[in-house]
């Protein structure tokens, strides 16, 4: 009784979710974790015992291969950063990469991840051999592109592999002082169930890249799609296994490109890469302030310059709104560069606190050079070229504004004020309109010492200020 008691705990077969792994005791149509539908399965013991739960009931010591030393002891000199020669890349990372390190490169499909990456390898590959793995595309569809932005070099070797054993054998023959893949989600490891860019699949082959890449110290960059939902290979399957992640974003319609880190063990987050990505690949931008900026011979109403700060980095960028009656039942509310449930909030503040009719008006709200602004710091100047557009009053030449609004109509402070002072009178703006109190903030009064600082309460001062015709 007892041995047929036993077999029945551990032989029955449990269920598991065949995307992320996701284990329950008896079978749900949606999986816990991921939130999938139909994809929890019934799995065997055995299948359990591999993907690594197993009931151990004690453990023996392994012998120690290197001994503790005191931490003043280890030489530090090889987790320095090692400049990569992409400037703009080398500021994200916090100077370069670092050996050993496992980074992770998301963004969408077809908006030049492979591009950076072919120009960081002929530079990386001055100082030491290359791998590059692609899954995706032919080897000849990646030399194409390599002589198109001159990223051509004798020390980079490319393989067009999708075995995680091939790679590996590749790795073992090269030696590489880089190794990037191409993308995570086309490599399978066969002794692993799944399908290719499945969670499974991806979990365990970027265990295993991580692995090899600390044993040699080699610097290892994963390229990884962003799904339909906005995960990055899978749910989040990555981020916590990889030392850094890096987000490669733009507009396809613009040719500005942005690396952001969203984790780095080595170095800030808080930091933006901006490209320009042509049609011979990717060029820096260490200034790129004035791309987002129209040039008007006269002032047009409906627009309004503010100052964001991607990361550390103040960028000037103009808001542009067109107010007008509208011939429908419900009117248009279209956004282009902004969170249009800010925009909305904003608009209900200009009806409610500031008078503004704007309910039986078609809306259109939009920023220049493809620019994304979802900082609350651009509210004040979304409303004043709402309120610009409606009263069809310019705002004055030389004017931004700074601010974020609460709902009940005032301008509240916002973070590194003097730094966007000072990036906003070195690009010739000569008077701001920004959040009161803030002049006592500290560094606020150094940083703008040719321009003229407007502080407002809220958001009637402020149409009041700049327009000159609400009150």
């Amino acid at each position: 009784m007892v041995r047929a008691m036993a077999k029945s705990s551990t032989g029955a077969a449990g269920y598991r979710c065949t995307e992320c792994g996701w284990q329950a005791p008896k079978w749900t149509g949606r999986c816990g974790e991921c939130q999938a539908w139909g994809t929890v399965e019934e799995a065997a013991s055995s299948r359990s015992a591999h993907a690594g739960i197993r009931a151990v009931s004690y453990r023996t010591a392994a012998p120690v291969s290197t001994p503790a030393r005191p931490i003043g002891q280890v030489d530090a000199t090889e987790a320095r950063a090692r400049p990569t020669g992409l400037d703009e890349l080398d500021r994200v990372l916090g100077g370069g990469l670092v050996p050993g390190a496992v980074l992770l490169l998301a963004g969408e499909p077809g908006v030049g991840k492979s591009t950076l990456l072919l120009e960081a390898a002929a530079l990386v590959a001055e100082a030491g051999p290359v791998l590059y793995v692609t899954g995706e595309e032919s080897a000849a569809q990646v030399r194409s592109r390599a002589d198109r932005i001159g990223a051509v070099s004798e020390r980079v070797f490319l393989a067009a592999e999708t075995d995680l054993d091939v790679v590996l054998g590749h790795v073992d023959d090269v030696e590489p002082r880089l190794l990037i893949i191409d993308s995570v989600q086309t490599i399978a490891a066969a002794e692993v169930e799944g399908a290719p860019g499945g969670v499974t699949q991806v979990r365990a082959v970027a265990s295993a890249l991580i692995a090899v890449a600390k044993e040699r110290s080699m610097a290892t960059i994963l390229v990884g799609h962003v799904t339909k939902d906005g995960s990055v290979a899978g749910p989040r399957a990555l981020e916590h296994l990889v030392d850094v992640v890096l987000h490669f974003d733009g507009d396809r319609h613009s040719q500005l490109r942005m690396v952001r880190a969203v984790k780095n063990r080595y170095g800030p987050t808080d930091e933006v890469g901006c490209f320009d990505l042509g049609e011979y690949g990717l060029i820096g931008l260490a200034d790129p302030s004035g791309l987002f900026i129209s040039q008007h011979r006269e002032p047009v109403p409906g627009t309004c310059v503010t100052v964001t700060l991607e990361g550390r980095r103040p960028l000037p960028a103009e808001v542009q709104a067109l107010v007008g009656t509208s011939v429908l039942e419900v009117p248009r509310r279209t956004t282009s560069g902004l969170d249009a449930a800010r925009v909305g909030m904003v608009l209900a503040v200009l009806q409610r606190r500031a008078g503004i009719k704007l309910g039986r008006q078609d809306v259109y709200a939009a920023t220049v050079g493809g620019v994304r602004l979802t900082e609350p710091s651009v509210d004040l100047a979304v409303a004043i070229s709402l309120a610009s557009s409606a009263a069809n009053l310019s705002v004055p030449p030389g004017v931004v504004a700074i601010g974020e609004v609460g709902l009940a109509g005032e301008v509240r402070r916002v973070a590194g004020l003097a730094r966007r002072l000072a990036e906003a009178e070195r690009m010739g703006f000569r008077r701001a309109v920004v959040p009161a109190g803030s002049a006592g903030l500290e560094g606020t009064r150094d940083a703008a010492q040719l321009i003229e600082v407007v502080e407002v309460e809220d958001i009637r001062q402020a149409l009041a200020g700049v327009l000159g015709a609400h009150s």
